[in-house]
């Protein structure tokens, strides 16, 4: 047995309820294992019990027993369980310091004191599977969300645990990340390393596991292979369904489908091809369908150009967002979206070419005005949590710029779960109700832009639900959305216009399914078509074979 959990409670000091409580659980060597759940259901403590942080780095109480590889976590240190199981955490940037990738990589096996040669064979080894080879020289903190992402893998890659876990590993990757990873950890499997992967975004992964372990309040709820694990009804649990699955439920088919290819066989089974396309035309989902954007331009740039240590990041950008839109921003990792949406507020200037927010030119106004119009929530909320309690980091804007409505704070405390965390610190808070947080912040302001970056990145159903409502609630009221995303799906359902960016530059504007249609852009991207789509072309194309 690779792993065992025995009765195992754990609450962390000063929590009124246990994060995790009664967890038994065996996972077997080779075995690949698919954690699911909503935020704060105990995944990432799951995580730092695998691997010793619980007890020994978080301070709390524990109960039960956990055996890492047959040993006691109790009467072993970190630094020695650390050979035998490693986590990369869902922050990256939370176990990144050296100054180049490659010291990074090296860190782990000079600390063990191995020898130059079998650093070197086992540095080659992790750097090609984990693709960073053309990044070794580079420092870390200047690398996009999912490179560091892959740097942090390829470090842990370098020690050879016998136990691999992911907390969260698919959240900052583009389409061709998502599969690159996927195939890194196919090949682990293949090499007898056993996987646990903490993840939301249950289709990027649920056809390469074994099994499916639901946790909820701490507990483990539901057990068993993938088409086992989410049969039934399973909505108390605030999962993130496979798209597929969650279309076919929504049209009372109880079916439990992943891919295209099981949904077109299931569909030909119950004779329901024909009622179905029918059903997917009416009840396609049209972004704009009661929204009006007007001619009144929020921002407007003009040829933006900006470059960073010698390379050009954007190349003459031209766009648009007009009041009540909702936009988004794609396209894969190291592409320039970051770089762009930071001239939105002023944190960079372009050095040729011109921005205006609401008729302002950037390159002269503050940041400190411009963020009165423009509200932010970054890919990575540590990035922006700076004061003692979650109540002051949500109330310091609006106070700030003398917007402050206590009626539509106290909405938001309500909305994103945060009353029972008013009074705590934001840094002790999990990565998911971190992002809670800055969503609060920023809305809490009543800004005319708000730029999402990865908003859905790490965040249950329930949230996801949420977020959905507000982003109505926000058009109806004129303001501009902008969504920067990986997640397809969500940016299919909200955004009546797609801005693709590669190398720097705008290559496609215009709706979702016209940008889908046009696989060049596609490919150049490095974006997938959502699953609604695939299926709605595939169901086409078997009827016009039928014709």
């Amino acid at each position: 047995m690779i792993l065992r959990f025995e009765g195992v409670s754990y609450s962390y000091f000063g929590a009124d309820t246990p994060a995790l409580d009664g967890v038994d659980l065996n996972v077997h060597p080779g075995e690949s294992v698919l954690v699911a759940g909503t935020s704060g259901s105990g995944k990432s403590t799951f995580c730092r019990a695998c691997i010793g942080l619980v007890p020994h780095f978080h301070q709390g109480r524990l109960t039960g027993k956990v055996l890492v590889d047959g040993l006691d976590t109790r009467q072993h240190p970190v630094c020695e369980l650390f050979r035998h199981a490693g986590l990369v955490f869902q922050n990256p940037d939370a176990q990144l310091f050296n100054q180049t990738v490659e010291s990074e990589l090296v860190y782990g096996l000079e600390s063990l004191g191995m020898g130059p040669s079998e650093i070197e064979k086992r540095l080659a080894w992790a750097s090609k599977l984990a693709g960073l080879d053309s990044l070794m020289d580079r420092p870390p903190h200047t690398l996009s969300g999912g490179e560091k992402q892959r740097v942090a893998l390829g470090a842990i890659l370098t020690l050879r645990p016998r136990l691999l876990l992911l907390d969260e590993p698919f959240t900052h990757l583009d389409p061709e990340g998502t599969e690159s990873l996927r195939r890194i950890l196919r090949t682990m499997k293949s090499e007898g390393i056993t996987l646990i992967i903490v993840e939301h975004r249950l289709h990027e992964i649920i056809q390469d596991v074994d099994r499916i372990i639901v946790l909820h309040q701490g507990k483990i709820v539901k057990e068993g292979s993938p088409h086992q694990a989410l049969a039934g009804e399973i909505s108390a649990y605030g999962l993130n369904l496979p798209p597929l699955l969650r279309l076919f439920r929504a049209f009372g088919l109880n079916k439990t489908v992943f891919n295209v290819e099981e949904a077109i066989e299931e569909l030909k089974t119950q004779d329901l091809l024909e009622p179905f396309s029918v059903l997917l035309s009416e009840q396609m989902t049209n972004p704009s369908n009661g929204f009006t954007a007007t001619s009144d331009p929020i921002v407007e740039a003009e040829d933006i150009w900006f470059n960073y240590e010698g390379r050009s990041v954007l190349c003459g950008v031209h766009l648009k967002l007009r009041k009540g839109e909702c936009v988004a921003l794609l396209g894969r990792n190291g592409a320039g979206k970051t770089t762009l949406i930071k001239h939105l507020n002023g944190l960079l200037k372009p050095h040729q070419g011109f921005l205006k927010i609401l008729g302002r030119d950037t390159r002269r106004t503050p940041v400190s005005e411009l963020s009165r119009y423009v509200g932010f929530v970054w890919q990575n909320p540590n990035d922006q949590l700076f004061r003692p309690t979650v109540r002051e980091e949500v109330l310091t804007g609006p106070k700030t710029f003398r917007s402050y409505d206590p009626v539509w704070c106290d909405e938001l405390f309500t909305r994103f779960g945060l009353r029972p965390l008013l009074d705590r610190s934001p840094f002790s808070l999990s990565e998911g109700q971190k992002k809670r947080v800055s969503f609060a912040a920023a809305l809490a302001v009543k800004p005319d832009l708000f730029v999402l970056d990865e908003p859905t990145a790490g965040q249950d159903e329930f949230f996801r639900h949420e977020l959905t409502g507000f982003i109505t609630r926000l058009r109806e009221e004129g303001r501009t959305i902008l969504l920067v995303t990986h997640d397809l799906e969500f940016a299919a359902e909200h955004a009546n216009r797609w801005l693709v960016l590669s190398e720097g530059q705008v290559i496609a504007d215009g709706p979702a399914d016209e940008v889908m249609a046009d696989s060049v852009v596609m490919a150049q991207a490095g974006l997938h078509p959502t699953q609604r789509f695939q299926l709605t072309q595939a169901i086409r194309q078997l009827r016009k074979g039928k014709a």
